[in-house]
């Protein structure tokens, strides 16, 4: 067990003091405009959210979280959504923020957001009006943060969302075949925070506006800067090359048969021989050895120096050791803060954030979102928004750990659960309010949609766990695969009054179904639209275990109890299953199988 690994707790994401602009009140929806600044009362903001893309004041999207949880918190926050990067005008629409301007690209890396796999330009852009494309730069993160560092040259600069949390330390891009640095390094920007950020930029919040600069920030967890040097307070752990074992000679094996007796002879002749010395003769170059016991490090004190952007950008080898490190450091229970050198500076990375408690969780999905588009797109269709309109999220993170999802890097792999009060309240209140419903609620998921209210058996064992995934090789003997909170969440959903059917449609676990076919034959014979999205990904062991997905078999056995239950229930349904094609480690024999 990693000393000093146990649960952290965190102040509650409700418990700061207001800033004084909580006298303003909460708005219809953040302004996007000048006149919607005067017409709120407003002289400035204190905080200006720049997003690539559409205002949708929905819980789904990251600027309508982010800008909600900060206006609760007293702050006076204005979005500009979608801006023409082609000059700083756009950026002053709103004048200069009071504390800082927050970046982030959208709900999508702006790369994968604006091309294919085939890196052939995309014809639409689902997070913006009318689909259309071509309404963000590439790297827009970058591009934003630098036009905002132009028109306002001393506000400070704090980027986040997926397009900055995943490229926090130097990374492979594919669009460009190469190893590039840190996102810090070429946005120019004053902080970063990763992952869900809620927490992390409530506190930076309120220490700005208390006076302190944001260059003294550097204590907050999710979050990276650039630094000069390890402050001396803290302990440097070396992780900057990976051991080679040394040169180990061939040992002569004493059972050899007679035959082999010549090769023998040989060897033994080769062998350095050494003199026997008597132990009791007097020696007069003996010296005292004292061995010291190693000193227990404070794990809140210790940083682990990962191979420099100038190594990993050369050696294949040191990349994979880099990110195998970070990977391992993102337990919140026991990570540890990392730095890599770039040039002559180093990008520092915190330790990962506190999860929200159920509580928080509640907190930010009951604010008063007015779950629709800003109504400056004078109702044009946003196809992000009509895909997720009357859907519920019931939870954030995955502990699946599938090396070739973004999600446990970016969200954690410690489930943070909303409570069933809050996501039934939200149930009622698209019932109630939003426009054209139906009476389908289109999917009650997550990341994952049955992962709800699943965790490790022990606290304090999940504090210690450094184990990258709680599924992979087989699922972990500590983990609860109990569904019955999220059987109970079902059945409480689908009979309010006003609700035909609610649907699952995000991605299911299947190995943690079969754990319990009870779940199983309550979704076939209630959630499913008449077919289910499943995600075995591939039928041969060799890409699946570089996937870290279970074998064919578990996917097997789930569609034997789907098509059973099925039949019970007397319907007609179908799975879909999704594989990737082409994945490292899969031969052409593996395709051909798989085809």
């Amino acid at each position: 067990m990693p000393p000093n690994a146990s649960p952290h707790v965190a102040p509650n994401l409700f418990d700061h003091p207001k800033y004084w602009a909580e006298c303003y009140g909460t708005s219809d929806y953040l302004p996007t405009s000048r006149a919607e600044m005067d017409a709120l009362g407003w002289d400035s903001c204190d905080i200006i959210i720049v997003t690539g893309d559409a205002y949708v004041d929905h819980p789904s999207f990251g600027m309508a979280v982010i800008g909600r949880v900060l206006e609760a918190q007293g702050f006076r926050v204005g979005i500009i959504a979608q801006p023409d990067w082609h000059s700083k005008d756009p950026f002053m629409a709103l004048g200069a923020p009071n504390l800082f301007f927050g970046v982030a690209a959208g709900n999508m890396d702006s790369m994968i957001n604006r091309y294919t796999a085939d890196r052939k330009t995309r014809s639409d852009d689902a997070y913006t009006p009318g689909g259309m494309a071509g309404k963000r730069p590439d790297r827009a993160t970058l591009i934003y943060s630098h036009r905002c560092r132009e028109a306002f040259p001393d506000v400070p600069i704090i980027i986040g969302g997926i397009e900055a949390s995943l490229r926090r330390i130097a990374h492979f891009d594919y669009w460009q075949e190469k190893v590039r640095t840190s996102i810090l390094m070429d946005a120019a920007a004053d902080l970063l925070l990763y992952g869900n950020a809620e927490r992390a930029v409530v506190e930076v919040a309120h220490r700005i506006a208390s006076g302190e600069p944001v260059a003294q920030i550097t204590d907050v967890r999710g979050t990276a800067f650039v630094r000069r040097d390890t402050p001396q307070d803290w302990m440097e752990i070396d992780s900057s090359r990976i051991d080679q074992p040394g040169k180990i000679d061939r040992i002569i094996n004493p059972y050899l048969n007679t035959t082999e007796m010549d090769e023998c002879e040989v060897e033994k002749r080769n062998v350095q021989w050494f003199s026997y010395e008597d132990p009791r003769s007097k020696r007069t170059d003996e010296h005292k050895l004292t061995f010291h016991p190693r000193a227990r490090l404070q794990r809140d004190k210790t940083v682990i120096r990962l191979p420099s952007f100038e190594k990993v950008s050369k050696d294949k080898a040191l990349y994979a050791h880099a990110n195998r490190v970070l990977h391992l450091e993102t337990n919140p229970g026991n990570a540890r803060a990392l730095v890599q050198k770039h040039g002559t500076v180093d990008v520092w990375i915190n330790p990962p954030p506190i999860p929200l408690t159920t509580p928080e969780m509640d907190y930010v999905f009951g604010l008063p979102y007015a779950r629709l588009p800003h109504p400056s797109y004078k109702g044009e269709r946003i196809p992000a928004y009509e895909m997720i309109r009357f859907s519920v999220n019931i939870m954030r993170g995955c502990f699946g750990g599938c090396t070739f999802c973004s999600i446990t890097e970016h969200e954690g792999r410690i489930i943070q659960n909303r409570s069933q009060e809050s996501i039934i309240r939200e149930v009622e209140e698209i019932r109630d309010k939003v426009p054209g419903f139906t009476g389908v609620i289109s999917d009650l998921g997550g990341p994952t949609a049955n992962m709800y209210r699943l965790a490790c058996k022990d606290p304090k064992i999940e504090a210690s766990c450094r184990k990258p995934a709680c599924v992979y090789p087989d699922i972990c003997q500590n983990l609860n695969t109990d569904h019955a909170a999220l059987k109970e969440l079902y059945r409480t959903a689908r009979n309010l009054p006003g609700i035909k059917k609610v649907l699952i449609g995000s991605g299911l676990r299947y190995d943690l179904a079969v754990k319990d076919p009870e779940y199983i034959k309550e979704l076939v014979t209630h959630h499913v639209g008449g077919y289910l999205k499943i995600a075995p990904e591939h039928t041969e062991s060799a890409p699946l275990s570089k996937m870290m997905k279970p074998g064919i078999g578990t996917y097997d056995k789930f569609k034997q109890l789907f098509e059973k239950y099925t039949k019970e229930a007397g319907k007609e349904q179908y799975l879909i299953p999704y594989f990737i094609a082409a994945h490292p480690g899969t031969s052409d024999e593996d395709m051909l199988n798989l085809a």
